[in-house]
């Protein structure tokens, strides 16, 4: 048995990228899945590939802006198995451009969704966890949150606040819980198409094609971290292309 197997975990951006790689990866190796995201059509898809396969997994549409939302994922997740071993708060967007284009409202997303949606996960999960005695948070990150680059400076400030976020939480913690973040370095999925500036847009592709590793990459460092015993707690991990400057 693995460290994975018959644990329930919960996944927000779970319909594509690193998420639906994460999912099929889990569910291989025996994790009960809830899975979450906006889009119903592909998430449904991807329980219907892991229930072919011999896996389990439910789904509920998650807009990890909404309060409500995340509370409902976690409590399927506990109605269904009746607890929630991990949250893994993979949700995230990633609309990039230069300040002087003034996307105010593309800032806004940005926090609403990687910022708050992390809070919102945790303020679900986290009673939880107490009442079990035991939980994991899984949060992904960026390799941003290490480094400002020019067109990323509201992008970048979200995963430095979800980096704090995180480590807060590890030290509010205490000896039952877990606290992981995973930052991605470029990965091979459809980030850039979220930028509404076209040349930025066309950067992050070429820079994508010129040397992304894939999603599973990362849905592998997140089973590491999982699998560890209870009394281990992988706190971070940077994953980059071999190529990544």
């Amino acid at each position: 048995m693995s460290g994975i197997e018959g644990k329930v975990v919960a996944i927000t951006g779970a319909s594509s990228g690193i998420g639906e790689a994460t999912a099929l990866l889990l569910a291989e190796r025996g994790a009960r899945l809830v899975l979450g995201a906006r889009r119903s059509e592909r998430l449904a898809e991807l329980v219907g590939r892991i229930a072919a396969a011999g896996g389990v997994a439910v789904r509920i549409r998650t807009d990890v802006t909404r309060r409500e939302d995340l509370k409902a994922l976690v409590a399927l997740a506990v109605e269904r198995f009746g607890r929630l071993d991990v949250l893994v708060g993979n949700a995230g967007v990633g609309t990039i451009s230069p300040l002087d284009d003034l996307r105010v409202e593309e800032w806004d997303h940005m926090v609403d969704v990687n910022v708050k949606g992390v809070l919102h996960g945790i303020g679900a999960a986290l009673p939880v966890f107490r009442a079990q005695g035991s939980g994991h948070f899984v949060t992904t990150a960026s390799t941003a949150a290490f480094r400002v680059v020019p067109a990323m400076a509201v992008y970048a400030g979200t995963k430095f606040a979800v980096r704090a976020i995180c480590e807060g939480l590890r030290q509010e913690a205490g000896g039952a819980l877990r606290v992981t973040t995973v930052s991605p370095g470029p990965i091979a999925t459809d980030f850039a198409e979220a930028s509404t500036n076209s040349r930025v847009r066309a950067e992050i592709t070429a820079m994508r094609d010129r040397l992304a590793i894939p999603p599973d990459a990362i849905a592998r460092a997140i089973a590491f971290a999982i699998e560890q015993p209870a009394e281990v707690d992988v706190n971070e991990v940077v994953v980059r292309p071999t190529a990544q400057g």
